[in-house]
């Protein structure tokens, strides 16, 4: 067994031992090297942070375009690329084309790969064409393609090593999340929780793709991989069939609470971490009960799936408020202790600190001071609702009932922040959030299961803050005390990723279309460039032949965009996204393009 430090885990000077020889020991190694970008969020904390410093808070400003990519596709570009060594490697919204670029060759594309899809998955992917990134290991590029099938190609070649399916279209399960490899295995989640799907995270031998373990987000113990007194929620064990006992009948089997978020692991702990999503359907009334475990983080072991702690952030939802957003790991002291940490912030306005290996919660306070629909979260150990939102009853799309429209709740749908992915320096020990800062009225009506059709039952609209008119912010927040410590307004969401690196330097997109740099202690802007396209991709950043290089996918689309990506014009279309958006067409349009920069020779 040999032992790895893993330096990503911000500065740990531990040695990890991993057991046996994977693919794990070599990501691990791998991702040690700020020079490349080999796993879809840079590391395993998912800190999105980089050592590379040859771009730092002085020179930025100076930035320039060194080159250019179209990737021939329209629609929402979201995640980025991966880098090993002298190649890139490409991904695409459907059909989910795969490039490999040679940086060292001029960017030659030494390979491609374009799967043929049926089209008919389109219609049954929620909030447009997606896809978040691709992942590596054992000689193979990972893609999780729209219709659920998960692809092994050789790195060198391009050629399909081989493919399983995830899930099953017809039923309304599609694909749009990042594979993660970990181990000798591949997890991948699953998108669907608007069309009734039970959803489940899942683990693939990375030499045969055969299943090695599922773990559904709610159902019998069996199914969701827990052992009722071993696994633990806030300390104390879930019990027998805690899911079964928060749902009705079996509304369960079409209980929604899918995974297409981003997974972090810790190999110390040998734990995975990701979150589910909202419960099916979005009319609270037909679904009483907390719908355990829709909207959780789950922490699981890769090797079995077994869940060794959760920890429910909204229960029985009435905002689809998911709790898919990514867990970011890092080593902090809080109160003078050394803690292993996990910070989350979830779409429901709340931003989470816990122990990661305990699941204690630590901290829970508002990211956005306009979130409403609750007045905190009850931190009294001793309290029946210890952990539990407070839900104030204005905001209760529950208590006022089907058919009528609630106002004003904050946040909307969309939640304070979406998929796209904070970062964290531990050189400030902040993390950099990009949010959205809108609300909405939500207004609940029945609706009957219909196996692949939409079972949602709510319509939505949004807008920004009463008496505001920014719908965006971009913040740097401190997660041992639950505040923020500078914010910079967006005057649309901000739906890209951010990167943080020891230049001092914090890097994000906007929905217009611009690359800015902000310092990391301030919060000043230092350089934008406006991109072909609005930017909801994550920015990266990679070192090839002593040069330092930014990276960004820009394409407009997503949610927030899905009004321009897919020619919508009904306000209350994009499930309320396209009338609170409908400005951005004056300031962007369609385009899927890769723009890399460096500063000047």
């Amino acid at each position: 067994m040999r032992k790895v430090l893993l330096a990503t885990f911000l500065g740990s000077a531990a040695a990890l031992a991993v057991g046996g020889a994977s693919a794990n020991d070599e990501l691990l190694k791998m991702s040690q090297n700020p020079k490349d970008w080999v796993m879809p969020t840079g590391d395993y904390a998912n800190t999105r942070y980089s050592k590379l410093n040859q771009i730092n808070a002085q020179n930025v400003g100076k930035l320039q375009v060194a080159w250019t990519f179209s990737t021939g596709v329209l629609r929402g570009h979201e995640g980025g690329p991966l880098i090993i060594g002298n190649m890139m490697y490409v991904h695409t919204p459907f059909p989910n084309k795969v490039y490999a670029i040679d940086l060292s060759q001029e960017n030659k594309i030494v390979w491609k790969y374009e799967p043929k899809q049926d089209p008919n998955v389109i219609p049954v992917m929620c909030c447009d064409t997606v896809n978040r990134g691709l992942a590596f290991g054992d000689g193979k590029i990972f893609l999780h393609q729209a219709d659920t099938t998960l692809v092994a190609l050789d790195v060198k070649t391009g050629q399909v090593a081989w493919t399983v399916k995830n899930g099953d279209p017809s039923k309304g399960e599609t694909g749009t999340s990042a594979p993660m490899v970990i181990k000798d295995k591949v997890l991948v989640g699953i998108s669907g929780g608007e069309f009734g799907v039970q959803a489940h995270m899942s683990a693939y031998d990375i030499k045969t793709g055969k299943l090695a373990w599922r773990g559904y987000s709610e159902g019998p113990d069996n199914q969701l991989l827990v052992d009722a007194e071993k696994t633990t929620a806030l300390g104390k064990p879930i019990g027998k069939d805690s899911s079964l006992k928060t749902w009705q009948g079996d509304q369960w089997k079409i209980g929604g609470g899918a995974t297409w978020g981003w997974i972090s692991y810790d190999p110390e702990l040998n734990l995975v971490y990701y979150g589910s999503g909202n419960p099916s359907t979005w009319n609270p009334k037909q679904r009483p009960g907390d719908n355990k475990w829709s909207m959780t983080i789950w922490a699981r072991n890769p090797d079995t799936g077994m869940a060794k702690w959760v920890y429910q952030m909204t229960p029985h939802d009435e905002w689809d408020y998911d709790g898919v957003n990514e867990m970011i790991l890092s080593d902090q002291s809080i109160n003078g202790q050394p803690r292993k940490l996990l910070t989350h912030f979830d779409r429901n306005g709340l931003a989470y600190t816990m122990d990661r290996a305990t699941g204690e919660l630590l901290v829970a306070e508002k990211y956005d001071p306009k979130v409403n629909w609750t007045s905190g979260v009850d931190m009294d150990k001793n309290s029946p609702t210890y952990g539990r939102p407070k839900v104030l009853d204005a905001a209760s799309t529950d208590k006022a009932g089907e058919d009528v429209n609630v106002k004003g709740i904050c946040p909307a749908a969309l939640g304070t922040k979406d998929e796209q992915p904070a970062a964290y320096s531990p050189d400030t020990q902040l993390f950099y959030v990009p949010t959205n800062h809108v609300c909405m009225d939500y207004e609940p009506f029945k609706v009957s299961y219909t196996a692949g059709q939409p079972y949602v039952g709510a319509t939505l609209s949004m807008y920004p803050p009463p008496g505001e008119t920014h719908m965006g912010n971009f913040i740097a927040w401190d997660g041992k005390t639950g505040k923020i410590v500078w914010s910079n307004k967006e005057q649309f969401s901000v739906w890209s990723g951010a990167l943080a690196t020891a230049g001092n330097v914090v890097f994000y997109g906007t929905l217009e279309g611009y690359l800015k740099a902000v310092d990391a202690k301030t919060g000043k802007e230092l350089y934008k460039f406006k991109t072909p396209s609005g930017i909801i991709g994550n920015v990266t950043t990679y070192e090839n032949a002593g040069k330092q290089y930014i990276a960004v996918l820009s394409g407009v689309g997503g949610w927030a965009g899905i009004g321009l990506a897919a020619g919508l014009t009904d306000p209350n279309a994009g499930l309320g996204a396209v009338g609170g958006y409908a400005a951005l067409s004056n300031y962007t349009a369609l385009g899927g393009t890769l723009t890399v920069f460096a500063l000047p020779n």
